[in-house]
């Protein structure tokens, strides 16, 4: 069986950077994502994380740093999340990291205000054999983190 290496995409004005770490098990998707053609952007990161997940750190982070990202994307980030959450193991840990304006964060007073602002997602980590967390964090525009709250699934 081929190792899976490191993959790392140069992102652009209109696709994110990828960061995928096989060793770490750290994920990170950063920048804007407004593609012309959202499967060929990620479909290959896609394929990569279906090859991770068979042999999966106990612990993988997706760190997702997004300033803005359209409906398309979305729709891929979805599928990436769909296929993390079947790591085949109930002890491994799955963290997926989301970086927010401070304002956007400032907003989510209450557990419920999460939960319901990501109630769309949630529904994803539905059947999930990792046990899920979404880590939240509140940012300032040069990207310091000032706030951050942790919400388990």
């Amino acid at each position: 069986m081929k190792e899976l290496q490191t993959m790392i995409i140069e992102g652009s004005s209109k696709t994110p950077q990828f960061d995928l770490n096989q060793i770490t098990g750290d994920f990170i998707i950063s920048g804007k994502s407004i593609p012309e053609n959202a499967a060929k952007v990620y479909e290959p990161v896609l394929n990569w994380m279906t090859e991770y997940i068979k042999n999966a750190r106990p612990t993988t982070n997706i760190r997702l740093n997004l300033e803005y990202f359209n409906t398309a994307s979305s729709i891929w980030l979805a599928k990436l999340l769909k296929v993390l959450i079947k790591i085949n193991q109930p002890d491994y840990v799955l963290i997926i990291h989301l970086y927010l304006p401070i304002e956007e964060f400032e907003e989510m007073k209450e557990l419920e205000d999460i939960k319901d602002a990501f109630a769309p997602i949630s529904d994803i980590f539905i059947g999930a054999i990792p046990s899920i967390s979404l880590k939240i964090y509140g940012t300032t525009e040069s990207g310091e983190i000032i706030k951050d709250t942790l919400v388990l699934f």
